[in-house]
């Protein structure tokens, strides 16, 4: 379908569109205005947004690129309740604090990948519990509650899903839609915001607001919502087994995260180099038509551009070139990774330490036994000083350093200031 909309051509043929409230009015209003200001909620459960964001980022910095003022909207309020889209159970109530940090951390992140400069594209982070906070209750009931049906309420999915399973759904969580729609009448109040972009999961959400806003006379409202994020074997991205794949590099270092794209399947190199990067349509099927062994070009490529918006340049380049190397230049293969923090390797850590905390020696002394054998080797460099302390100087600039044993047994190790 085409639209008048440029920005609405775009995220259809990139795969964004998913669902619009009101497809033709948004279209006819970005075509006469060619300007409008949409916001996208984060909830702040853990001190960094993970790839299962990355949809929603990728969305606001397409926002700014057609001229289009984002709002991020961390839910320093909601995040008090817990969504309860999509899960089986409440979600632990967070401390206060922990919520606090979790909002600088997000923060932090977001800065990397999208512009908050002064201009009228930059954009604008918001914190609901600056309104939420200070809501009187009764108020709230008579001004806002009074509009909402129960009955309606029990119907959706995040809520009929709960109680078909005879899984307990808490007032407190209950109210959460009610806080979201007014989250979007408080935002149109204050920045004349007219479009709320979410996930696939906050349809129901989303339609709340904007039936709120009808019933208190505001502008028309308009939604829009992206598809689920899944990879070719229907998973949900964001974690793996062995942990979240992190958009902060303390809690995940760019090398793993470039590693995490570089090891998509086949089937999903195309739809993420849409999704995931800036690179253009006639750049991506150039790409897409590379068959057999030569769509690792094509990972390669994705996993470098999507390492740059989150971790910049630098990182990015240091990362595919320590893969390069890693993987392709010599005879090993780093079969897995082994993590330590900052702190440690401050401190420094014994060669026969690290061999048996790895698990690559089964004790100490069969550690000390490899090294006396000249069969240890950091960096392709033979050990044999049984007293060798790995320092930061060991690492000379890279992400990681290999540890070996032999010619077939091969560890990377690297630092994180988060320990996974």
């Amino acid at each position: 379908m085409k639209h008048k909309s440029e920005f609405l051509n775009f995220i259809q043929e990139r795969g964004y569109l998913y669902q619009c409230t009101n497809i033709e009015g948004l279209d006819q209003l970005l075509s006469q205005d060619n300007y409008i200001i949409a916001y996208i909620g984060f909830d702040c459960t853990a001190p960094s947004l993970h790839i299962g964001s990355l949809i929603q980022i990728m969305m606001l910095r397409h926002l700014q690129k057609f001229g289009y003022k984002p709002i991020v909207l961390l839910g320093g309020g909601t995040t008090k309740i817990g969504d309860p889209s999509g899960k089986d159970k409440a979600r632990s109530v967070l401390p206060i604090e922990d919520i606090n940090q979790n909002i600088l951390g997000i923060k932090k992140t977001l800065e990397k990948m999208i512009s908050f400069d002064d201009g009228k594209t930059g954009a604008v982070v918001v914190n609901n519990a600056d309104w939420l906070d200070n809501i009187k209750y009764i108020d709230f009931l008579r001004n806002i509650g009074a509009h909402f049906s129960v009955n309606r309420m029990l119907g959706f999915d995040s809520v009929k899903t709960r109680l078909d399973r005879e899984q307990n759904l808490s007032f407190l969580e209950f109210n959460y839609m009610l806080l979201q729609a007014y989250d979007f009448v408080e935002l149109n109040k204050k920045y004349g915001c007219r479009l709320q972009i979410g996930g696939s999961d906050q349809w129901g959400n989303i339609v709340n607001g904007i039936e709120l806003g009808k019933k208190l006379n505001l502008s028309e409202l308009f939604g829009l919502t992206t598809p689920l994020l899944l990879n070719a074997q229907g998973k949900k991205m964001g974690k793996t087994e062995s942990g979240a794949i992190w958009l902060d590099g303390s809690m995940l270092n760019p090398y793993d995260y470039w590693q995490y794209f570089r090891n998509v399947d086949d089937r999903d190199v195309g739809r993420f180099l849409r999704l995931f990067t800036d690179l253009s349509i006639d750049e991506i099927k150039k790409l897409e038509s590379l068959k057999d062994q030569e769509t690792n070009e094509a990972k390669k490529v994705l996993a470098t551009e999507v390492t740059k918006i989150c971790h910049g340049c630098k990182e990015a380049e240091l990362a595919r070139s320590a893969a390069i190397s890693a993987f392709e230049n010599e005879d090993s293969s780093l079969l897995s990774g082994y993590t330590i923090t900052k702190e440690q390797i401050a401190n420094g850590i014994p060669l026969i330490d690290l061999l048996y905390d790895t698990g690559f020696e089964p004790s100490k002394g069969a550690a000390k036994r490899l090294i006396q054998g000249n069969g240890c080797k950091v960096n392709d460099n033979t050990i044999n000083d049984i007293n060798y302390t790995i320092k930061s100087e060991s690492f000379k600039g890279q992400p990681f350093i290999k540890l070996s044993a032999g010619k077939k047994r091969h560890i990377k190790i690297l630092v994180s200031e988060v320990r996974k």
